[in-house]
């Protein structure tokens, strides 16, 4: 029984690890995509490069939190209760 929660978990993990990484990527890929449409649109008198690098690190640290708590933490608890309560509640 342990061995098979054990089990789970490392799966768990190595599959949420690779979907967060997945879901970084793409929503990096489309917050660029939407700072150098901001700055062709004209308007900002910043150079290019430094407008997304400064829009991409303040998006990073946002990002971050909100993927962690989306990918890790949210389904772990889920799937913790959902363990606890069919196979130890009665």
């Amino acid at each position: 029984m342990i061995l098979g929660l054990a089990r789970l978990a490392l799966f768990l993990f190595v599959a949420l690890t690779v979907l967060f990484f997945l879901l970084r990527i793409y929503a990096r890929s489309l917050r660029r995509e939407a700072l150098e449409k901001e700055w062709d649109e004209g308007g900002i008198a910043e150079d290019r490069d430094a407008f997304i690098h400064r829009g991409m690190a303040a998006y990073d640290k946002s990002l971050f939190v909100k993927l962690f708590w989306l990918v890790y933490v949210i389904p772990t608890v889920v799937i913790s209760a959902l363990v606890y309560f069919l196979n130890f509640y009665q």
